[in-house]
């Protein structure tokens, strides 16, 4: 059995990542045998914030699984402008499809959902609380990669204060074994104390540093995480903390031979475009791997696979 809505990876098990996993494995290996699985059905994408890979890999997802789609791509576009409340925004798209996605900057829009929604809801990412969907697909990329995520190192760096995907990679990898993570950033831009506690809790352990060169040549992954301009309450610490990582090949030359970089895009200016043609980057590879993710998910949503 699995939850009407996906919302945060804390509540979903390793058994599930797995299921999800091979069910995208599937469809990568044959998509035309997926090709109707969802003719008769309809996607609704409700972004109230900008989005590029997440909103536009879900359509691609639906549509290549025979499906319809509906949606916005902005609150100015939808009846929020004019005062609706999303609880409403949510009653009316009940009647409308037969799945969701939404995207809302309101940490309670689970809560919301959860009360509701009649048809399964999955985030497309939550302000800066979780983006599970990111984390499915960080870790799909991953075990295609290692074949496992059991016992690798892996450094996670860049804006860990108000980068979204950060909480659900750290509490997805909490639930695998001998997972070393490092932690990367300046101390301003540090987890936010409730991450940790739910990663105590988890117990979860992790190192942290403030250089990339202490830790690069341990690493089997290194993921990097722009700085997250529009979170920022007060605009003089993004102006002070822009660029504080820029990462160009001197950065990784100590690293593995099989070390791999990913980046939940989009990027600013933390990795180097030369980097782009090195045999480690991989993160136009785990946007493409988060279609197939994402038609795994609205297949097991809709309870059809």
């Amino acid at each position: 059995m699995i939850r009407q809505h996906l919302f945060s990876v804390r509540n979903i098990s390793r058994d599930f990542f797995q299921e999800i996993f091979s069910l995208a494995s599937s469809i990568e290996e044959n998509p035309s045998d997926f090709a109707d699985k969802c003719k008769g059905k309809i996607l609704a994408t409700l972004f109230f914030e900008p989005s590029t890979r997440t909103r536009l890999s879900f359509e691609s997802a639906m549509l290549r699984l025979g499906g319809k789609i509906l949606g916005f791509t902005s609150s100015k576009s939808s009846s929020a402008v004019k005062g609706e409340s999303i609880a409403d925004t949510i009653r009316m798209i009940n009647h409308y499809a037969h799945i969701a996605v939404i995207r809302h900057y309101i940490e309670g829009i689970s809560q919301i959902a959860e009360e509701f929604a009649t048809i399964p809801f999955i985030s497309g990412g939550t302000g800066t609380q979780e983006h599970p969907t990111q984390a499915l697909l960080d870790l799909y990329t991953i075990q295609k990669e290692f074949k496992k995520i059991d016992n690798l190192k892996i450094g996670v760096m860049g804006d860990l204060l108000y980068g979204r995907t950060i909480p659900s990679l750290l509490f997805s990898l909490a639930k695998y074994n001998n997972v070393e993570i490092n932690l990367i950033s300046p101390p301003a831009l540090n987890l936010r104390k409730n991450i940790t506690l739910r990663l105590q809790e988890m117990n979860c352990e992790y190192s942290t540093f403030e250089n990339l060169r202490e830790i690069i040549d341990e690493l089997d992954v290194l993921y990097v995480t722009r700085i997250q301009k529009e979170r920022f309450p007060d605009p003089t610490d993004y102006e002070r903390l822009k660029g504080i990582y820029q990462i160009n090949p001197d950065d990784i030359e100590k690293a593995k031979e099989n070390m791999i970089i990913l980046h939940p895009l989009p990027r600013v200016d933390e990795i180097d475009y030369k980097i782009d043609k090195l045999k480690h980057s991989r993160y136009f590879d785990q946007a493409q791997n988060g279609v197939w993710i994402r038609m795994a998910l609205i297949l097991k949503y809709l309870e059809i696979a």
